[in-house]
């Protein structure tokens, strides 16, 4: 039970940070849009100390493919538990 509720919280978290990433294909979007606000307001706590750990590599923000990958591995291992 407490097992597939992680792994639906897991679920949503990407379908948050994919809406995410595909807003920072606009940069034009207004970011004080209250729905745009809430993406960001919760992917940032995640995004920020491995965007942090991360080497710059100019433009391109390698963080949300970090996490996409953990949540990844993360939903594997839960599937055998």
């Amino acid at each position: 039970m407490l097992v597939n509720l992680i792994f639906l919280v897991l679920q949503i978290f990407q379908f948050i940070l994919l809406a995410r990433v595909l807003l920072s294909f606009f940069p034009d979007i207004d970011r004080s849009n209250a729905i745009v606000q809430l993406l960001y307001d919760v992917t940032e706590p995640v995004l920020r100390p491995i965007r942090d750990l991360l080497p710059q590599t100019g433009m391109v923000d390698f963080s949300p493919l970090v996490v996409f990958l953990g949540i990844s591995v993360l939903m594997q291992i839960l599937r055998f538990l």
